[in-house]
């Protein structure tokens, strides 16, 4: 017995590998379908120079609010990642389902760390993005504001990174 396990219609072909990177495909942004997450929403992922184009057609596909946006470290020698949760708000009558995507991009830690900001699609981006480069060093171009959030403006590094070394103290300047 021969074991296919190719999908057999053009309907399963969709499901699997997403029907949003499908499209997004179809409209020439280049993406990779990560699947499904724990819920079923479609994950997927673009490369850095293709995030903004990404998100302004995701937009006009009616995703058109940035639930969260943040960043998370691989581990040592791994990608950092920028990711985003987008979904579909409408009026709440009008509401059947509930419409999400998840955008990453992966980073290599050795190479440049810079994404472009989406302030200009999504104004809520602003505080995100900004802690994201606080936490992990992700620098987001084109950026109104790109400064520290949480950190003192002279911190050093970047302390959600798993390679991180906290220093043995941090003098806090003015603190009386």
């Amino acid at each position: 017995m021969e074991n296919n396990s190719s999908p057999e219609s053009s309907e399963e072909i969709v499901k699997q590998n997403g029907i949003v990177s499908n499209q997004l495909s179809q409209d020439g942004i280049t993406n990779e379908s990560l699947g499904n997450d724990h819920i079923g929403v479609e994950i997927l992922s673009v490369k850095p120079e293709k995030l903004y184009e990404a998100i302004s057609t995701l937009r006009g596909y009616g995703f058109n609010y940035l639930q969260c946006q943040g960043g998370y470290d691989e581990g040592p020698g791994k990608c950092l990642v920028s990711f985003y949760h987008l979904i579909s708000l409408g009026d709440i009558q009008d509401i059947k389902e509930i419409k999400e995507i998840r955008v990453k991009v992966f980073l290599n830690r050795d190479s440049d760390l810079s994404v472009p900001s989406l302030y200009k699609i999504f104004k809520g981006s602003d505080w995100q993005e900004r802690e994201t480069y606080d936490m992990f060093g992700i620098n987001f171009a084109d950026h109104p504001n790109p400064t520290r959030l949480l950190m003192p403006e002279d911190w050093r590094g970047w302390p959600l990174r798993k390679d991180y070394i906290q220093p043995d103290f941090y003098e806090l300047q003015d603190a009386y």
